[in-house]
């Protein structure tokens, strides 16, 4: 029982078709923007960045040991910078009303590969908010590290700053309707 398919056969079916293929396709893309214009929370994304290195010596010359302990401490740094040590201090000081897990959830760090300035980002609905735990977190890092590693060596490169217009990093509308074009047109065919 071996049935073929010809090319004119599949275009004849798609062509009968392509009112329901479109129409699919059109629902799709109407269900994905009224999703991500109207019921999807925009998100904003804020960063500050952190120097790590150590002060300079009596040559004012940095040593290449220095420099490589530093890049191995700022993986420590990271973990520490999204410690509940660190976030119940920063949650105190801008009296938020969540937990220091859910500011976590907020929060990320990461490094450049072999370089000493740690980028701090937080995510959050409101940008001015985003910026202020971005901005605090740095600065309660940047004394508590003093206490718990006994080390002075970080320095604040750049506070999070609001623009005139932020604009969410979350949800993407454009690329959302993009896909639930593509997804209702393989469905519809």
């Amino acid at each position: 029982m071996e049935e073929t398919i010809s090319l004119k056969e599949l275009f004849q079916t798609l062509k009968k078709r392509f009112s329901l293929i479109l129409a699919i396709t059109i629902i799709a893309v109407m269900i994905s923007g009224i999703v991500s214009y109207f019921v999807l929370t925009p998100i904003y994304q804020s960063s500050t960045q952190i120097l790590v290195n150590q002060s300079k010596d009596e040559q004012g010359l940095y040593n290449y040991n220095e420099v490589q302990t530093n890049l191995q401490l700022i993986n420590t740094y990271n973990v520490i910078i999204k410690s509940a040590a660190i976030l119940e201090l920063v949650k105190e000081q801008l009296d938020l009303d969540i937990t220091a897990a859910e500011l976590n959830e907020k929060i990320t760090v990461q490094s450049e590969q072999n370089s000493q300035v740690v980028t701090l980002s937080v995510q959050d609905e409101d940008p001015q908010m985003a910026a202020d735990i971005a901005n605090k977190t740095a600065e309660v890092f940047q004394k508590e590290i003093v206490e718990i590693m006994n080390v002075n060596n970080v320095t604040i490169l750049a506070k999070a700053e609001l623009g005139e217009n932020p604009s969410p990093v979350k949800p993407q509308p454009l690329l959302n309707i993009a896909i639930a074009m593509v997804v209702g047109l393989m469905a519809g065919v």
